[in-house]
């Protein structure tokens, strides 16, 4: 390559995977320099067929029907989301590929080799231990993105790649989920979106795999006369439902959000009164029928799935860029657009509480501390990292440093770890940043004396009214 020609080095999303889901030792799948190179040439010829099917598929087609499972007894209620704690587990889903089939190689699959022998004494780094934390980050090499698994330990210090995956796209939008169709039992599962409109959901716990677990979608298919199913554009957020767990929400390009059922592999509810791309999901995380989301119409909005209609909407100047509800505060939710400027929200009120000038530029990372009373954090274009105590209001800025990521694209807090916190940007010698905030004296005189929260899971009897 010529040395004068620019290269791209960034992090384009990340999510932190709490301790104690990740296998000890994850299992590797081995392959033959000959099979590999069957598969790259199968796969380069499937690529081609794709897009000669793409070239002349003309229209979309329609999306694919299927026939939901036992209808909830509210006609409205597509997932049931009023009797999501009495559903039994689906250990028989439909059309979709199995994790123990992995990978997907045709012919070629009886040349597969599982190996989950333990690790010899030089490769104890392998060995993903109980306090420790995955952080799974899209990385964009050059023209290669990747998608990378790595371990945190903060009482260790530690951080380094733990095994990665090749994508086949720009990844935009990572999240976790445990729910696995083929298993009754949880798993270690990681939804991936992208400049593709089809999701892939692939198996953590199983590295050098060159398949995902399965996918969300497919496109039309002129010849082979099939119709899209899913997203017609880039896929550029998820939120998985950890209280009705076989649910996952994408926001796409195409001014949709669409509800799958995972047990089904299709989607069964689309919400479809967006006027621009939908760039930020997040589930209630009590409340399992709600729905947050944020569009570039300026727009967030709540939503209860149990009747998609019935949605209400704040609106904020530009484009919506981050949603976050604040746990700690149930009825509120923050929202940042491309402005920099940052509103927060109680949903039994018509207008903002408050809405302050955070960043010059894009904010592009927006977390509401799960477990410190009133930290709000925020990373932006402008290569800032700022803290706010949102106890009162206004709120009060904390703390400010520049970020070595050059423009900040994502940034993530470790669930076990309030205040250490890592961001991903576009400076291509330093992509990835773990900062710890009690470094800064005003965090640590601010934040420090205040007893931590603890998290629960337990979804709220009492419903949220949008």
């Amino acid at each position: 390559m010529d040395e004068n020609t620019p290269t791209v080095s960034l992090v384009s999303c990340m999510h932190f995977v709490r301790r104690g889901v990740a296998k000890a030792i994850p299992e590797k799948i081995e392959l033959t320099e000959k099979e590999l190179e069957k598969i790259i040439k199968s796969t380069a010829e499937d690529l081609r067929l794709t897009e000669q099917a793409d070239d002349e598929s003309g229209e979309d087609g329609e999306e694919g029907s299927t026939a939901p499972r036992d209808p909830p007894a509210d006609p409205n209620d597509e997932f049931n989301f009023a009797n999501y704690d009495e559903e039994d587990i689906n250990t028989n889903p439909i059309g979709i590929g199995t994790v123990a089939t992995l990978p997907n190689l045709g012919d070629l699959s009886e040349n597969v080799q599982i190996n989950t022998e333990g690790p010899d004494s030089d490769e104890e780094d392998d060995i993903i231990k109980p306090n420790d934390n995955l952080l799974l980050v899209g990385h964009v090499e050059s023209d290669a993105s990747i998608l990378e698994v790595y371990v945190f330990n903060e009482e260790e210090g530690s951080f380094y790649v733990h095994h990665d995956l090749i994508l086949p796209w720009f990844p935009l939008c990572i999240e976790w989920l445990s729910h696995d169709p083929t298993d009754p039992n949880p798993g270690n599962l990681c939804a991936l979106g992208g400049m593709d409109p089809v999701i892939q959901v692939w198996d953590l716990d199983i590295e050098n795999c060159l398949e995902p677990a399965f996918k969300l979608g497919k496109k039309p298919n002129k010849k082979k006369k099939t119709k899209r199913v899913g997203h017609k554009d880039a896929v550029l957020d998820l939120s998985w439902n950890s209280n009705f767990s076989h649910v996952l929400a994408s926001g796409s390009a195409d001014n949709t959000v669409l509800l799958w059922d995972l047990d089904q592999g299709t989607p069964h509810t689309k919400l479809d009164y967006f006027q621009d791309k939908v760039q930020s999901l997040l589930f209630h995380p009590l409340e399992a029928q709600t729905l947050l989301s944020g569009s570039c119409d300026g727009h967030a909005r709540v939503t209860d799935c149990r009747t998609p209609e019935a949605h209400r909407s704040w609106k904020m100047s530009g484009e919506i860029e981050r949603v976050v509800w604040d746990r700690q505060n149930p009825f509120c939710f923050a929202m940042s657009n491309n402005e920099g400027k940052v509103a927060y929200v109680d949903c039994r009120q018509n207008e903002p509480l408050w809405t302050l000038s955070a960043h010059e530029k894009e904010v592009t990372g927006l977390i509401l501390s799960e477990q410190v009373p009133g930290l709000m954090i925020t990373v932006g274009t402008d290569s800032k990292l700022k803290t706010w105590d949102i106890s009162n209001s206004p709120p009060m800025q904390v703390s400010e440093r520049t970020s070595r990521v050059g423009q900040a694209l994502c940034a993530a807090v470790c669930p076990e770890a309030p205040f250490s916190l890592v961001m991903g940007g576009d400076n291509k010698e330093c992509f990835i940043e773990v900062v710890d905030l009690t470094i800064s004296e005003e965090v640590s005189n601010r934040f420090g004396s205040r007893p931590l929260v603890s998290v629960t899971t337990e979804a709220n009897d009492n419903s949220m009214e949008t």
